[in-house]
């Protein structure tokens, strides 16, 4: 090894500067890289948007819970904010996104991410299944349940905003997308924003889930909401401050002697018109002076004379106002339940066991309410039924009821 082999001090130096000087830059890069959520929304604004939704996903997990028949708990969010480009970082598999747009009530896109594998439980759960999933990719009928399921959990939780916000909440139908940020996919129906808003629920669904829940959305739309809330506190209060003047309180007037009768004004007798069928109007009463000192008229009741049977007389005239009003009738043969796996199934030929047994009465319905029972009969070539029982007036009641 010759000497040229060798670097000199000076190299060696300069080295040494250079390689401290990249450590002292990569150190700067990482602190300003890295984001508080001070820096975009106050205490306040962090308190209300997790206030928002503890109430909004409470009402989500319930709605989720009658959906698959699991109890389903979502604890207390943490709110934080990320950038576009950490998406990677956060989400390094695969992540089902959906996503909402708001139509009535506010502007903006709620875009909620959750783990594939949760979404093949939950989609498993849908399906009848017993949600121990073992596949790694979601078929088409998974992704269906899945959109099912959000678009529950986001209707609950735009009926919860409507309540918060006192005003009307709609969303569109819900989108889903398979977020895989490694191979630029997915994405694209986020907001073109640089910084979003992170709601990050834990989500436990009985024993099989024990995962995290994400909410995205820009910091505009998440001012918008702790602005509209706080606008809506500030509305109500000055509402109750003015009406605290409004009903003072008096003191007491000295008892004092009631003028003569006839020095009082007369107020116009009352009159009443009486409808035909009813009762003769009764005489009225002379006008009485008040314990407050007023003229009041005194008048008795009046009671409708009823005929046979203690119903009033029915007008034929308005009775015929109802008769042309067109009713469903349907004739019911039977029914059964089926869980959507086996709907599912079904093909030509397939043969469904209903709740009837042969030869018993079939149902006939009146909007959807048994007013009959019957036979079916053959009328030249069509299908008819013979009415062979009435239900009574008072089972009917009970039903409509």
């Amino acid at each position: 090894m010759t000497s040229k082999d060798y670097l000199s001090q000076e190299e060696i130096d300069a080295l040494l500067r250079s390689s401290s000087d990249a450590g002292d830059e990569g150190t700067e890069s990482t602190s300003s890289g890295a984001l508080s959520i001070n820096d975009y929304l106050s205490a306040m604004e962090q308190d209300a948007l997790g206030e928002i939704g503890n109430i909004t996903f409470g009402s989500a997990a319930t709605a989720l819970s009658t959906l698959l028949g699991k109890k389903v708990d979502i604890t207390t969010p943490t709110v934080s904010v990320i950038a576009r480009e950490q998406f990677e970082e956060e989400f390094p598999i695969p992540h089902v996104a959906v996503y909402v747009r708001y139509v009535d009530g506010f502007e903006g896109i709620n875009s909620l991410v959750i783990k594939s594998h949760d979404a093949q439980v939950i989609a498993d759960l849908m399906l009848g299944g017993d949600g121990n999933v073992t596949s790694v990719e979601l078929n088409e009928i998974h992704i269906s349940a899945v959109q099912e399921a959000m678009n529950q959990m986001m209707g609950s939780s735009a009926t919860s905003m409507s309540t918060i916000f006192n005003r009307m909440v709609n969303i569109s139908p819900p989108g889903i997308d398979i977020m895989d940020v490694q191979n630029n996919s997915g994405v694209e129906n986020l907001p073109h924003e640089s910084v979003y808003v992170k709601i990050a629920f834990r989500l436990k669904i009985g024993d099989l889930i024990d995962s995290t829940i994400m909410q995205l959305i820009t910091v505009s739309f998440a001012k918008e909401l702790v602005r509209s809330l706080m606008g809506g506190m500030e509305e109500e209060q000055p509402a109750v401050q003015q009406q605290a003047p409004q009903t003072p309180v008096a003191p007491p007037a000295p008892p004092v002697a009631p003028p003569p009768v006839e020095a009082a004004p007369v107020a116009p007798p009352m009159s009443a018109s009486i409808p035909p069928g009813y009762g003769a109007p009764m005489p009225s009463y002379p006008q009485t002076l008040g314990a407050t000192g007023r003229n009041v008229n005194v008048n008795p009741v009046q009671f409708a004379s009823f005929q046979g049977g203690g119903y009033p007389q029915v007008d034929d005239n308005n009775l015929n106002l109802l008769l042309d009003i067109p009713l469903k009738v349907t004739v019911e043969l039977g029914r059964t339940q089926k869980q959507i796996k086996e709907i599912l199934e079904l093909s030509q030929g397939s043969i469904i066991e209903l709740d009837k047994l042969a030869g018993e009465p079939v149902d006939i319905l009146v909007n959807n309410k048994l007013i009959a029972k019957g036979e079916v009969v053959v009328i030249d070539e069509n299908f008819g039924v013979r009415v062979t029982d009435i239900v009574s007036q008072w089972d009917r009641v009970q039903k409509i009821q």
